[in-house]
């Protein structure tokens, strides 16, 4: 409690002269601060309204977003609000985003690759949808020792998990099923970058036959460098830790199906990517669609 909150509670009591004294406040000092109460009082209502909203969108995206996703998505909810203003109000009742955890690498390297060039770079970004992609294996630990495996197809245009595919085996059908995923989902990937590490499976002669029967210019980083499929290997923690959220392993295989199939659905309709201004990776797309039919 402040001294001018005791001086408030006591001058009846005691009179507001002899209690600034003893407290070594000044009276003019109480006195504007007690005209402040009514201001007080309704930022601290607003702050508790605005922390419920902020509970409620906390909880529809399973405690995943931290203060700009919840910022952006207050915005678009019509809410005009500044995010130092959400953060300090999160910060205030304990309500946090998850955060990375070190990641797991399923990369096995073959070392009797054929040579594919570098055509990313490290540069993660791509003039329009359908020109670049990204993708990764990570696991999925399903208990009693036993996994599932998830190759991803990741859009660098707009974020969007194109195609994707989930097994209990690592072999080559893992990853071209997963680019086969994206090719339907696009109507066709022929001309498009796909870039992935040195793992056995994007290196063998079956992938890169897939992706000459899709048009597909394959692409590769250092061996050993994390750095050169950041991309791919971000998507994928985030997937992982906003869907096991600190916990071990699923229950199930069929556990771990439904909720990683959920969330992708989400993560592509629904869920606020920075680098895309805070839109789903949907609807950036969509609004590019929108650019070009204006532009025609």
């Amino acid at each position: 409690m402040s001294r001018f909150a005791f001086v408030d509670d006591h001058r009846d009591a005691f009179g507001v002269k002899r209690l600034c004294r003893v407290l070594r406040v000044s009276r003019s000092g109480f006195y504007r601060w007690l005209k402040a109460v009514p201001d007080r009082a309704a930022r601290a209502a607003a702050d508790a309204a605005l922390a419920e909203e902020i509970r409620q969108i906390h909880g529809e995206f399973d405690g995943t977003y931290g203060s700009p996703r919840v910022t952006a998505e207050l915005r678009a909810r019509g809410r005009r609000v500044n995010h130092k203003r959400v953060a300090r109000v999160m910060r205030r009742c304990g309500i946090v985003g998850l955060h990375l955890r070190k990641k797991v690498r399923t990369t096995v390297p073959e070392p009797s690759h054929q040579k594919v060039p570098d055509l990313i770079r490290r540069d993660f970004t791509a003039e329009a949808p359908n020109r670049r992609y990204v993708g990764d294996i990570t696991y999925l630990p399903v208990g009693q020792g036993r996994f599932l495996y998830l190759a991803t197809v990741l859009d660098l245009g707009s974020r969007r998990l194109a195609g994707w595919s989930i097994a209990d085996h690592m072999r080559t059908e893992l990853v071209s099923d997963a680019l086969r995923a994206a090719a339907a989902t696009r109507g066709s990937l022929d001309g498009a970058i796909f870039h992935s590490d040195h793992g056995a499976q994007y290196t063998s002669a079956g992938f890169a036959a897939v992706c000459a029967e899709l048009g597909v210019r394959q692409s590769m980083g250092a061996v050993g460098s994390s750095a050169d499929n950041a991309a791919a290997e971000a998507f994928n923690a985030s997937l992982k830790r906003e869907t096991l959220q600190g916990a071990k392993r699923w229950s199930s295989a069929r556990e771990a199906r439904l909720t990683v199939f959920k969330w992708i659905t989400r993560y592509n309709t629904q869920r606020r990517h920075s680098t895309l201004g805070y839109l789903s990776p949907n609807d950036y797309e969509q609004q590019t669609i929108d650019r070009v039919l204006l532009a025609a």
